[in-house]
């Protein structure tokens, strides 16, 4: 198991999430970035499963992308959903960060 699982699994999470956003407040931003972003995550884990091309570095953007939109939410308003997106792409960054480090 590599690092497609992971790109998987926050692929699934965020798409979720986004949705469940929409469901409780009618917010299409929350439901347009949650599948955006789940969209990057599940391409890149596709990419990575095949031995594509440019796999780690989709889900490195995602987790940038989460990260830039979801951690200065969370330190702002402490709310449970930021703060959880916060985690969510602190692993990503972490983990397909150092993984991306390593091929340089």
């Amino acid at each position: 198991m590599g690092l497609e699982f992971p790109a998987y699994v926050l692929s699934a999470l965020t798409a979720v999430g986004g949705t469940i956003g929409y469901v409780k407040t009618k917010s299409v931003p929350s439901v347009a970035a949650g599948t955006a972003v789940g969209l990057l995550y599940g391409l890149g884990g596709y990419r990575l499963q095949n031995g594509q091309p440019l796999g780690l570095e989709l889900a490195l953007l995602a987790s940038v992308v989460l990260g830039g939109a979801s951690i200065p939410r969370a330190i702002r308003l402490r709310k449970p959903v930021p703060v959880m997106l916060s985690l969510f792409a602190t692993y990503g960054l972490i983990t397909f960060g150092d993984a991306f480090r390593h091929t340089l």
